[in-house]
């Protein structure tokens, strides 16, 4: 490789530094990605590969293979990535041509994403949710061949779905089946299925009420926030995500979708974005007031409007709320606090602030209105935590010659 084209790459390398110094990263991070690419332009050089042929799967191949990456390979083969998508901005590598599969599939999710905003005014998380697992689905039918959705049959539908529930619990398989129908059924009325398909999605075995809301005690709820507030490494973010869900029931979605602006500081309310849409403004209590300031003032870093970042460069928003699930099991495993469940997601707390009401005399149309359920059919779960009122209306157990 010409000693020019050597000169280029590296003055590429200098850029793409300090583009990282621009999204907070760490100087000795910084300096561990410059070795790693330099090393990576030799790799370029030795294996005689012209800029034109360069994409960020051959730059991948490369740094895997290299023996001197073997202690952090995904992370190795990511910032290679990274750095060949910043020679296509600088104009050093070409783009990659799409091939006619992947601009029809561009375009499909382009109409499917377009047709969910005018035709069923979902939010746009759901939309992002709705195409992932429709995305799914056609890797999962038709692999690298050409996608020809007028053959996708009801046997395809149900095989999917199969795969799906091998991979995870039976709790959330609901959420898959919700997004399938909605993509079959955009395929039926665009005309691109003879058939709606979305009738050959099963319906999952979920009874109302069938469970009981698992919950934990106030005891217990203090205990995991104090270990959280307390945790060295990101403490204040994660104690503040968690004492809104403890204390105003929110959601993880809900949590992780606030904005700076959506704090009204003055009048101490919050701004919600909830499901379907639907806005709420909801109190601040003075501890949850306190723990989004601390947060703001002492731990966060980004230039983002969302609230809650990522504290790792370049500290964009959290892509979902998964994060606070994590937050959750690594404050059980810290403070010895039993789940009340096999697997127990930050819904927990949504449903202790509710069974913890109930239990100290607040009405199911008080808990309703805190967890801003739409139907009170939502909320008569929780009627069956209550103790004393179902002793109330108890009936005496019929006894032998009593019996009618």
């Amino acid at each position: 490789m010409p000693n020019d084209l050597q000169c280029l790459f590296h003055r590429d390398i200098a850029t793409f530094m300090e583009r990282l110094t621009a999204e907070n990263y760490k100087p000795q991070t910084i300096k561990t990605y410059r070795v790693l690419l330099t090393r990576l332009v030799s790799l370029i050089e030795a294996a005689e590969i012209s800029p034109q042929d360069l994409t960020a799967k051959r730059a991948a191949e490369l740094v895997r293979n290299d023996e001197r990456n073997r202690r952090e390979p995904n992370k190795c083969q990511n910032i290679a990535r990274r750095f060949v998508a910043h020679l296509i901005t600088s104009g050093t590598v070409p783009a990659p041509v799409a091939t006619p599969g992947q601009m029809a599939r561009a375009a499909l999710r382009v109409d499917y994403e377009e047709y969910l905003v005018r035709q069923r005014g979902i939010s746009p998380r759901t939309i992002y949710h709705s195409w992932r697992f429709a995305d799914r689905f056609l890797d999962h039918r038709f692999g690298s061949d050409e996608t020809d959705l007028a053959a996708i049959s009801a046997g395809d539908v149900i095989s999917f779905l199969q795969y799906l529930l091998g991979r995870k619990g039976p709790y959330r398989d609901k959420t898959a089946a919700t997004h399938l129908r909605n993509f079959f059924q955009y395929l039926f009325q665009r005309g691109v299925t003879e058939t709606n398909l979305a009738l050959c999605v099963p319906t999952v075995a979920q009874r109302w009420g069938a469970r009981l809301p698992r919950f934990l005690s106030p005891e217990q709820i203090e205990a995991l926030l104090a270990w959280v507030r307390d945790n060295p490494k990101h403490g204040l973010r994660d104690h503040a995500m968690l004492l809104m869900m403890a204390r105003l029931g929110l959601r993880a979605p809900e949590v992780i979708a606030i904005q700076l602006d959506d704090v009204d500081w003055r009048a101490g309310e919050l701004l919600v974005r909830g499901k379907g849409q639907r806005h709420d403004r909801l109190p601040v209590p003075p501890d949850v007031g306190e723990a989004i300031a601390t947060y703001i003032r002492q731990e966060r870093v980004s230039g983002s409007r969302t609230l809650f970042v990522s504290l790792r460069a370049p500290n964009g928003p959290f892509k979902d709320g998964q994060v606070i699930n994590t937050i959750l099991q690594d404050a059980f495993a810290a403070t010895g606090v039993t789940p009340p469940g096999p697997y127990v997601g930050s819904h927990v707390l949504r449903h202790s602030l509710a069974t913890n009401m109930v239990r100290n005399g607040a009405s199911l149309a008080e808990i309703g209105d805190m967890l801003r359920h739409r139907s009170r059919a939502s909320t008569m779960i929780y009627a069956k935590l209550d103790i004393d009122g179902l002793r109330s209306i108890a009936k005496p157990w019929p006894v032998a010659g009593e019996a009618q």
